[in-house]
């Protein structure tokens, strides 16, 4: 994917001139800026913020056991004792 960045003059001669102190092209400095800066982010996260999309889903054919659990159960325990 193509990105489009707009840098003012002192920022992009700083960029340039540590593109040939590292050796790097300023592409991949960037890259390498943006992909600290996420992993810094996300770092942050919970454990249940990164995975809530997937909690509960397997288990659940409608993919809301995460969810609605309380009610399922209820509904479990209320069909097990009318069979009973």
């Amino acid at each position: 994917m193509a990105v489009s960045l707009r840098l003012d003059a002192k920022m992009e001669k700083e960029l340039e001139l540590c593109a040939k102190r590292t050796g790097h092209s300023k592409s991949e400095l960037l890259r390498n800026i943006i992909s600290d800066f996420l992993q810094q982010e996300n770092a942050k996260l919970s454990a249940w913020e990164l995975g809530k999309d997937l909690f509960g889903a397997a288990a659940s054919v409608d993919g809301s056991l995460s969810i609605n659990r309380k009610q399922i159960i209820k509904e479990m325990i209320d069909a097990k004792k009318k069979r009973h």
